[in-house]
């Protein structure tokens, strides 16, 4: 698919989401390695993240405001996960080094985030690179999208979407 954004120009990009679709499955190994997968989360409702890299500032930020407000969150029902294509060991330091308390999943080729629609082209520094792009996708009880946002900003996505959530 390929399709015009005022900030990036042309972008190509993945099928996206929509509300009411089928949540693609996934079984993906956590920080830990333990495999996870969607179907886990089935009966309850979830918050699927997607970023580009660890220990950038951007992807720190959004890591710790997800954390910071992950009680909220897990109050109204929902948990959460976030996904990237960074290896099990920098998910394990990642998630240490900010004392993050949700599942950090390995998307090491990218495939999950492809199906999700959370891959495509962006720009940085100038130059235009292919690569996840910054997506949360809330999955209800019955693993169906529920709500799903495309290139997101990191700085106040989650107060946002709490809003959006009604929590």
């Amino acid at each position: 698919m390929i399709r015009y954004n005022p900030t990036l120009g042309v972008t190509r990009m993945t099928s996206q989401l929509s509300t009411g679709d089928t949540a693609p499955q996934f079984n993906l190994p956590d920080a830990e390695g333990v495999p996870v997968g969607l179907d886990e989360y089935r009966g309850r409702s979830v918050v699927v993240y997607f970023y580009p890299k660890a220990e950038t500032p951007g992807c720190t930020k959004e890591a710790c405001d997800f954390r910071d407000n992950l009680e909220s969150l897990q109050g109204g029902g929902y948990s959460v996960i976030g996904i990237s294509t960074d290896s099990v060991e920098d998910l394990a330091s990642f998630s240490a080094n900010h004392a993050l308390t949700f599942p950090l999943l390995s998307d090491d080729d990218g495939a999950t985030a492809k199906a999700w629609g959370a891959w495509g082209d962006k720009e940085f520094d100038g130059k235009t690179y292919t690569g996840t792009l910054r997506t949360t996708i809330v999955v209800d009880e019955e693993g169906k999208v529920q709500l799903a946002e495309y290139n997101v900003n990191a700085e106040g996505h989650v107060a946002d979407l709490r809003a959006k959530l009604g929590l």
